[in-house]
């Protein structure tokens, strides 16, 4: 499918799939939308410890590239694992705006080295912050027990629902310690009992910029 560079409300990139009408991140403000659903009401919530991040969807590596910033103002040492089934190419990465829009140049190596390093294989970006990518399908992830917190940043229920479904976040139960959390952009009640059916509790909160609301569950 054809694939376009556009930007976003908060002047920030983001890839748009014409075919789809979809967006990796919101066309609202790619930014914005990552730090108010990942950041503010997923990562916030582990203060002072260190945590086990799974990201469903590493497409553009915005929200691993946040969360590196982010770990460095609170820390925090932080384990990464970012899922992705197809990756975006070199020229959509030099396409990305992210460091010069974060006011991090003086990081902009480690955003290369999030996309240059191998998949599949660990890498240490500093003393507090690894990063393993896994190229695989979202249903075959079999984690048991590993992540504190779960970015759930799939396409859109509405484009593919079937990356929503029960059994996808049955998968996501599983990976989750006890009291993990989940914490997407979605607010659909579909997607709700869903997590619910599974065993998550859902708590639905102010969504980021243009969209109203969002999920957050919880592993009882």
């Amino acid at each position: 499918m054809k694939r376009e560079i556009i930007q976003t409300l908060d002047g920030s990139t983001t890839i748009h799939i014409a075919e789809w009408d979809e967006c990796y991140h919101s066309k609202h403000g790619a930014i914005q939308e990552a730090q108010h659903v990942f950041i503010k009401n997923g990562l916030s919530l582990f203060p002072d410890r260190n945590v086990s991040i799974l990201e469903i969807g590493f497409g553009t590596g915005l929200n691993a590239f946040i969360t590196f910033l982010e770990s460095k103002k609170r820390n925090q040492s932080i384990d990464y694992v970012g899922v992705e089934a197809y990756p975006i190419t070199a020229e959509e990465i030099v396409a990305m705006n992210y460091v010069e829009e974060l006011n991090a140049v003086e990081q902009s190596s480690i955003f290369d080295i999030m996309h240059q390093s191998n998949w599949g294989e660990k890498s240490i970006l500093d003393d507090d912050f690894t990063l393993t990518k896994r190229k695989q399908f979202f249903e075959e992830i079999n984690d048991e027990n590993k992540f504190d917190l779960i970015y759930f940043d799939a396409f859109g229920y509405r484009v593919q629902p079937e990356l929503w479904s029960t059994a996808i976040f049955e998968k996501m139960y599983n990976a989750l310690k006890p009291n993990g959390v989940l914490v997407t952009y979605a607010a659909r009640g579909v997607v709700k009992r869903s997590m619910i059916e599974v065993g998550f509790t859902v708590e639905k909160l102010a969504g980021p910029p243009g969209k109203r609301e969002m999920f957050r569950a919880t592993k009882n």
